[in-house]
């Protein structure tokens, strides 16, 4: 019934829908049909939605009867009767059944390895009991074993220390004492019966095997044939001193060549000592042949006679790669041999030696065999054994001295022209150069290289060429010149009186001209 908002009971208004007629007492009278459904209803199907799910015309009621029933569903057959017996449980009992015979297992105490007297029932034989957790499982102890000897878990067998009689043990102590009382007694009975061994007695050692045999050409057989020619040179000036190394080069009449910068500081002053020391270790006071700054080669000569002669040989068959040894005085350290290789050639190299009137520029043969202070003057040899040139200088990475020298850069005059310079310091104490008459300096435009003029001596080869200061000879007999190391070294490669063809850039133009070279 609709309720107001003061509580139930009809609402005014809908007395004459819900009034019970006049007259009329009781139940009401069944209806012929059911009311009509309030509220909205739904809308009439399409002619489509009634086709595709209304019902056929043909059928009334629910589906039609021609539907397939229900599957039935298999009911198992029962049991065996033997198997009924055998597991059923017994009327009135619960848990399982009991035990054949029919007399009830006894109630498991607390000595059963499963179940506790503390179990409210035993989960083995009742599975309705509750589960609860208990303390952890108490096992039986290992019963103890009797003896010394037991076995382990492992089933090794072991003695049992605190089971040994105190007999058995006193035995062992004693067996163990006497066992070493015997063994020092014997070791210290042989220690001082046994003889020492004599300290000295005559004995023979094993011989020496036969040497390497040392093929000819070989370093030590070079070095054996040319160090009787190589001779070491002390120099005393005062209360100074230096050393060098020298060549002999004429064993008959004791000429020796060595370079100028070794003995210079020796020549005109007055009580200065010039002495070579040979390979047997005898020496002999020298004297000054002749010198030349401009080439750094000087020649002395000693009085001894039967002196052994270097073998000379030919520098301008020497090409890069040929092996050479190195002999001399480093250091004063005298017959000092070391070996390499020619490692370049026609290397102009300017020479400037410290406290020497030494200033050359020479074609040098480049070498890596280690040259020191005191090679000076020594012997570049050749395979062959014979001299090719004469060291005279070591790269100085500080540019100056001979202090900290570039290791594998060492310098020598090539032979032909120490042998031209040497004929003619024996022959007339002096050597003569062929000279351009100018003063040059190195130069580069960044694309080539070549000799600036500075200044042309008056009257000169070169003025009478009619070059300029401030030209660049870049060519000398159509041999390119880049420095003016190399311009020096293909003037001096002349004689006075040649005339030589120079190529010269004046204001950015080459010109050609022709020059006389005249006595330095």
């Amino acid at each position: 019934m609709p309720t107001s908002e003061h509580g139930p009971g009809p609402v005014p208004g809908d007395d004459a829908a819900y009034a019970r007629p006049e007259g009329q007492s009781g139940p009401f009278e069944p209806v012929s049909s059911p009311a009509p459904p309030r509220g909205p209803r739904a809308p009439a199907p399409t002619p489509g939605q009634q086709a595709a799910f209304g019902r056929p015309d043909s059928v009334s009621g629910s589906f039609a009867g021609d539907r397939p029933p229900a599957p039935q569903r298999r009911t198992p057959p029962p049991p065996p009767e033997a198997v009924l017996r055998a597991f059923s449980p017994t009327p009135g009992a619960s848990g399982l059944q009991d035990p054949p015979g029919g007399r009830p297992g006894r109630r498991r105490t607390a000595s059963g390895p499963w179940w506790k007297a503390d179990a409210p029932t035993d989960p083995w034989r009742d599975p309705a009991s509750a589960s609860s957790l208990g303390p952890p499982a108490v096992y039986d102890e290992e019963e103890p074993q009797a003896g010394p000897v037991v076995v382990d878990g492992a089933g090794r067998r072991r003695v049992r220390l605190r089971d040994l009689s105190v007999r058995l043990s006193a035995l062992g102590l004693l067996a163990v004492l006497l066992v070493a009382a015997v063994g020092g007694g014997v070791g210290w009975y042989l220690a001082r019966t046994a003889g020492e061994t004599p300290l000295h007695r005559s004995t023979q050692l094993s011989e020496v095997t036969a040497g390497v045999d040392r093929k000819p050409g070989s370093v030590a057989d070079i070095a054996a044939r040319v160090l009787p020619a190589v001779v070491s040179i002390e120099v005393r000036v005062g209360q100074s001193g230096d050393t060098g190394s020298g060549v002999v080069v004429d064993g008959k009449n004791g000429y020796i060549v060595t370079n100028n910068h070794v003995i210079s500081a020796a020549a005109g002053v007055d009580g200065a000592e010039i002495r070579a020391v040979f390979s047997d270790g005898s020496g002999s006071p020298a004297r000054i042949v002749g010198r030349d700054p401009a080439s750094d080669v000087a020649v002395i000569k000693v009085e001894k006679p039967g002196l052994v002669t270097a073998s000379l040989g030919n520098s301008d068959k020497l090409v890069v790669g040929d092996p050479v040894v190195a002999i001399g005085s480093p250091l004063g350290l005298a017959g000092t041999v070391t070996s390499g290789i020619v490692s370049a050639l026609h290397r102009p190299v300017r020479l400037s030696g410290e406290g020497s009137d030494t200033n050359a520029v020479i074609n040098a043969v480049q070498t890596d065999a280690p040259i020191n202070p005191g090679n000076s003057g020594g012997a570049l040899v050749d395979g062959t054994g014979a001299v090719i040139g004469i060291n005279t200088a070591m790269l100085a990475a500080t540019g100056s001295g001979s202090a900290g020298g570039a290791t594998g850069l060492g310098f020598a005059i090539p032979i032909n022209t120490v042998r031209a310079i040497a004929e003619e310091l024996i022959s007339d104490g002096k050597a003569v150069h062929a000279t351009l008459g100018v003063n040059t300096r190195s130069v580069t435009d960044g694309t080539r290289d070549g000799a600036l003029v500075l200044n042309v001596e008056p009257n000169g080869p070169g003025a009478k060429a009619g070059i300029r200061e401030q030209d660049v000879i870049i060519a000398v007999d159509d041999k390119e010149v880049g420095s003016s190391e190399e311009l020096q070294v293909a003037v001096d490669a002349h004689k006075p009186g040649d005339t030589i063809t120079l190529e010269v850039v004046r204001n950015g133009s080459s010109t050609k001209v022709q020059a006389t070279l005249a006595t330095a």
